[in-house]
This record gives structure tokens, sequence and C-alpha cells, in this order.
């Protein structure tokens, strides 16, 4: 879970506001094993 808080967008975010940072939390590990998904089937 950590690596999800590489995201350059999201670090400053939570600065601010953690409910911000948590919102945009779930769909970006949606969108990393998505992507991952795609290049373990193709």
């Amino acid at each position: 879970m950590s690596w999800l808080s590489g995201y350059r967008r999201l670090s400053p975010r939570y600065e601010r506001n953690s409910r911000n940072y948590l919102a945009f939390l779930g769909p970006a590990a949606v969108l990393c094993c998505y992507k991952r998904l795609g290049r373990l089937t193709a």
C-alpha cells in the first residue's frame, strides 16, 4: 500500500486534508491493478 503514496499529486493533498487523500487512494489502487492486469494478460 505504501507504493501508492508515491504518486506526487496525492502527497500535497494529504497535507491539507486526509479525507481527500483517502478518497483518491482507492481509485489509484484500482488503476494500478488494472494496468498490471493488462500487462499480465497481454
